[in-house]
């Protein structure tokens, strides 16, 4: 399931807008603008995708962390989980105090 950034509501995966708003997901959902805040940070050096202990093999080969402007999208194209895609992205920071 993905989370619209505007309205909160959930959708499948495969909704490329949001059900409610009409928002594009690709660009409104959750997880993307966390991605752009984190590409946008000076102190995030990297990004690891993280993957759920019971993800499905295509989540499982994408586990890994990437430079900033490398970053595979979520979801995961091809995903099988019957829940969705459960990835998050975590940052990899340079320092973590001022």
């Amino acid at each position: 399931m993905q989370t619209c950034s505007r309205c909160q509501t959930q959708a499948p995966d495969t909704e490329l807008f949001c059900p409610t708003c009409g928002a594009d997901l690709r660009e409104y959902s959750t997880t993307v603008v966390a991605l752009k805040k984190m590409q946008a940070n000076p102190r995030v050096s990297m990004v690891r995708l993280a993957v759920a202990a019971d993800a499905c093999p295509t989540c499982r080969r994408m586990h890994g962390t990437y430079p900033k402007d490398q970053v595979p999208l979520l979801p995961i194209e091809g995903c099988s989980n019957g829940l969705g895609c459960r990835c998050f992205y975590e940052p990899v920071l340079t320092e973590i105090y001022p």
